[in-house]
């Protein structure tokens, strides 16, 4: 028989791409997104999609009576606008975690699959931030996944978990139209329809850019493990790349491209990019995209 998965999120980006991946690997798919920011052409063909807000908890009466593993990359994704209604982003990201725990726990799941962020480190002192890190998040929606990432570990001898603490995962599929998540995908979307660019905070911020190819594989391979449980690991390319190396690789991509800088955000980062020696040898993940070829590979796919 099959194995049932349950992935939330399922039309949003990140979720969506899991979805397939899955889905190829045979296995029975219950998607749940509440549709506040996904598509419906984003789902997959072919899973039993649930529209549900994952936060209220009469709904978890309405996910699969078995169930194998839980994928929750459901949630409030934005920094910035988590501060403009931090209850909603406590209700998206923390509350609809408890919930499906709780679920887990009552189906003796094997393994929660936890979408988390490097927006738990804060301005680390040093900049390459590792799993053992003390984490000092600057934003509510920081908090609110470090606070889901506790839950996990509260509870991890009935529920396994991994957290995945994503970087800045780009790719086809995002959502172009969001200008307040998704740093490559804002500049790319700006540059493409205006020939301008924004940029909110300096041009000496330091991140680590991730190809949704890689994030999808990474995860798949999360999935297989049956030991070193019950931790976070970081999903990134171990490659610092400055916000000025970006917008001078976008703007030799896309010709006549012009750029100007204005106030950050509040709550955003300064210079963050992964350690991901756990993610190379806890799920043997040793290539990646660079940041050349997955921005070529994203500019060909929304040009098309």
């Amino acid at each position: 028989m099959r194995k049932n998965i349950l992935i939330t999120g399922v039309a949003g980006f990140i979720g969506s791409k899991v979805a397939e991946r899955f889905k190829k690997e045979n296995y029975n798919i219950f998607g749940v997104d509440d549709m506040s920011t996904g598509s419906l052409k984003n789902i997959p063909k072919g899973i039993k999609f649930i529209k549900a807000d994952l936060s209220n908890k009469k709904v978890i009466n309405l996910l699969p009576e078995k169930c194998y593993q839980i994928h929750h990359l459901a949630g409030q994704s934005s920094g910035q606008i988590s501060f403009e209604d931090p209850l909603n982003d406590l209700s998206k990201n923390t509350s609809s975690t408890l919930n499906l725990i709780e679920y887990g726990i009552k189906k003796k799941v094997k393994l929660f699959l936890y979408a988390s962020s490097m927006s738990v480190y804060g301005n680390l002192l040093k900049k390459k931030a590792s799993e053992h890190d003390i984490c000092q998040p600057l934003s509510c929606y920081g908090l609110g996944k470090l606070t889901s990432e506790k839950y996990l570990k509260i509870f991890c001898k009935k529920l396994p978990f991994i957290g995945m603490r994503f970087f800045n995962v780009y790719g086809p599929g995002q959502n172009m139209n969001n200008l307040k998540q998704g740093m490559v995908s804002i500049y790319l979307a700006q540059a493409l329809k205006n020939k301008k660019i924004i940029i909110k905070g300096s041009l000496n911020r330091v991140r680590d850019f991730i190809f949704i190819d890689d994030v999808v594989d990474a995860w798949f391979k999360a999935s297989l493990l049956k030991k070193n449980l019950n931790q976070n690991i970081n999903i990134g390319s171990g490659i610092p790349t400055s916000v000025k190396e970006l917008i001078k690789l976008i703007t030799h991509k896309i010709k006549k491209t012009k750029f100007s800088t204005i106030e950050g955000t509040k709550g955003d980062q300064n210079t963050i990019y992964s350690n991901n020696q756990l993610l190379k040898k806890k799920l043997n993940k040793k290539k990646f995209i660079n940041l050349d070829q997955g921005l070529d590979k994203f500019i060909s796919y929304l040009v098309k």
